[in-house]
C-alpha cells in the first residue's frame, strides 16, 4: 500500500511538472513568422511577422514583392504590405480572431490574359499606381503541431486606387483613380511559432 501511494504521488508530480512545462512553452511562443501560400500561387515571394502583446492582442506585419517579367513582354510587378491589429477570442494564435488592418500597394501591370474576357484591356494597355485601403478581417489559426499553424485569413474594406494608364507604344493614354469597397485581404498561410 505503501508503494502503491508513493508511486501515485510520484506520478502526479511528474504530471504537474509536464502541465507546467506545456504552459510555459505555451507562454513563451509570443511570435510568428508566416509566408502566404495563396501568394506563392501568383510567384509573389512574401513574409509575415507577428508578435502577441498580450494574451488576446497581436500584431502583424505581412507583404509581398514581385518583380518579375514574363517572357512575353507582359508583366505583374507589384509590392505589397498589410499592418493588422487583431484580437484573439481564445488567446493568440488560437483560433478565431478579428482585425483591423491597412493596405499598401504599387502596382506596374501590362500584357495579362484574364480567362473569360474579364478585363480584356489589360492585354495592350499598362497600368501603373497604387492602392491604399483599411478594412476588417476574420482569421482563424489551425494548430497542426504546438509550433506549426496553418492560418486562413480574410478581409473586406474600402481601397483607394490611382493609377496611370500606357498604351503599348509607351505613351500615356490617361489616369484614373477608384474607389471600392471589396475584399482587399486573402491568405492561407503556413506559420511558425517561437
Amino acid at each position: 500500500m505503501k508503494n502503491l501511494k508513493c508511486i501515485l504521488l510520484v506520478l502526479i508530480l511528474f504530471a504537474t511538472i509536464s502541465m507546467n512545462a506545456q504552459e510555459q512553452e505555451q507562454e513563451q511562443k509570443r511570435f510568428a513568422v508566416k509566408t502566404n501560400i495563396l501568394h506563392w500561387a501568383t510567384l509573389t515571394p512574401n513574409l509575415g511577422i507577428e508578435a502577441a502583446i498580450t494574451d488576446n492582442i497581436s500584431l502583424e506585419v505581412s507583404g509581398g514583392y514581385n518583380p518579375f517579367e514574363f517572357r512575353d513582354g507582359g508583366k505583374w510587378k507589384h509590392w505589397i504590405v498589410w499592418p493588422e491589429a487583431r484580437y484573439w477570442l481564445d488567446k493568440t494564435f488560437n483560433g478565431h480572431a478579428i482585425g483591423l488592418y491597412g493596405v499598401f500597394a504599387d502596382f506596374d501591370v501590362f500584357g495579362l490574359n484574364i480567362p473569360y474576357g474579364k478585363l480584356k484591356y489589360l492585354d495592350y494597355l499598362e497600368f501603373k499606381g497604387d492602392l491604399k485601403g483599411a478594412g476588417i478581417s476574420y482569421t482563424y489559426a489551425l494548430e497542426l503541431e504546438p509550433s506549426f499553424l496553418l492560418e486562413f485569413n480574410g478581409g473586406i474594406g474600402y481601397g483607394h486606387f490611382t493609377y496611370d494608364v500606357f498604351r503599348e507604344d509607351g505613351s500615356r493614354g490617361g489616369a484614373g483613380e477608384k474607389h471600392y469597397i471589396v475584399p482587399t485581404k486573402l491568405a492561407v498561410s503556413a506559420v511558425y511559432l517561437f
